[in-house]
């Protein structure tokens, strides 16, 4: 059995779902899977994926699970009490050869919101664990151990980087559970300070780190139907966020349309309101610059704003980024794949988004060309229109 816990996901998972509980509870969803690796054949993994999702669909929160949810100051009571009774169900996932063939799988998740939302990390870690189980049994991880402590060698030992810290945000594509746990620890029993925390709930819980992580594109992209109109969801998704939160977990995300889009919605009233921005697509050198330029352009001292790192990063990268920005503001770097899945085997870069709700097109059209998930064409070019988003972004 993968997933042992419904804790083992990412903190995003609750704190947008406690939105979902108390603001949209009636919204009907639906996500769908993709790899982006070429030639990747998973089709012999369907039955075992298939019995690790029945496995997954038989798990609750156990009291101690509860109680620990219970105790961080965002959660609210009745939240905890759901979770109490709830219980993901596999009538809301399909798992099938894709009809285009070439070895690849349709991964579609439809129901209410608020009983899917749950899906998609696991789902992520089951698909990842069952194909390297099939593809490279018996791997001696040892030299995953040396890269690992090459790595943190490299920044807990460099003159100047004592500050930086990295935090692990690697579930959705660790080669296995056990691994990413091993790895947990490690970083936590080498770095010390320098480890800010993880985003898996679970391992945070086990190892006394601190969880980590606000929301997801999901959440804004959802009040694409969600919102009054369409222009105005990014502005609704944030209003709705702070309404919930209160300004704790004050991170927004970025690049749903991209940051020009980000930027004109992000004012003065939210650049004072919310304690910091995440990148996830772009050149996050520039994306950094635009971004402190802006607080300033809004009277607000980008000195006390955080700017979260989270694009694919790997330890040298985080060590540039902390370079070009230390001293203008405070930062932070979240670390996947590079860190719970650099064994030896090429990576699967795989991913499960959200393309409608309330039946109706969603889409993400980041600054990373690739990203977009969107199956209706005529909604992108709407979204491209409402949003003023030029053809060559996220497609």
């Amino acid at each position: 059995m993968i997933i042992s816990s419904l804790l083992d996901t990412d903190l995003y998972k609750f704190s947008m779902m406690q939105v979902v509980l108390h603001q949209y509870p009636a919204a009907q969803v639906e996500y769908r899977f993709k790899c982006r690796n070429p030639g990747i054949d998973l089709v012999p993994c369907i039955d075992e994926i298939r019995a690790e999702l029945e496995a997954l669909c038989s798990l609750r929160f156990t009291p101690a699970e509860l109680d620990y949810l219970r105790g961080w100051r965002f959660i609210k009571s009745d939240f905890v009490d759901f979770l109490g009774l709830f219980q993901l169900n596999a009538k809301y996932v399909e798992i099938a050869p894709a009809a285009s063939g070439n070895g690849e799988i349709e991964i579609r998740i439809r129901g209410p919101w608020l009983h899917t939302i749950l899906f998609e990390v696991p789902l992520l870690a089951i698909v990842n664990e069952v194909y390297f189980r099939r593809t490279s049994a018996g791997l001696d991880l040892a030299e995953g151990r040396r890269r690992l402590r090459a790595k943190i060698a490299l920044l807990r030992d460099a003159p100047g980087y004592e500050d930086c810290k990295v935090a692990d945000y690697g579930t959705r594509r660790r080669y296995s559970r056990e691994w990413h746990a091993e790895v947990a620890t490690i970083l936590r029993d080498e770095l010390g300070g320098q480890l800010a925390g993880t985003s898996n709930v679970w391992l945070a819980w086990k190892l006394g780190l601190t969880p980590l992580g606000t929301l997801a594109h999901e959440y804004l992209q959802a009040h694409q139907a969600l919102g009054p109109r369409l222009r105005d969801s990014q502005v609704a998704a944030l209003e709705a966020w702070a309404k919930e939160y209160r300004g704790d977990l004050g991170i927004a995300l970025s690049d749903v349309y991209g940051l020009d889009a980000f930027l004109r919605d992000f004012d003065m009233y939210f650049c004072k309101l919310f304690d910091g921005t995440r990148h996830d697509s772009g050149d996050p050198f520039v994306w950094g610059d635009r971004v402190l330029a802006h607080y300033q352009a809004n009277r607000v001292d980008p000195s006390g704003k955080v700017l979260v790192f989270s694009d694919g990063l790997d330890i040298p990268k985080v060590m540039e980024l902390y370079a070009h920005f230390r001293g203008r503001c405070r930062l932070a770097f979240g670390v996947g794949t590079n860190l719970t899945n650099d064994v030896g085997p090429t990576p699967l870069n795989i991913v499960i988004k959200m393309v409608r709700c309330n039946d109706q097109p969603v889409a993400k059209l980041s600054d990373s060309p690739g990203k977009n998930m969107c199956e209706d064409a005529a909604y992108v070019a709407y979204l491209r229109q409402v949003f003023g988003i030029p053809a060559s972004q996220g497609a």
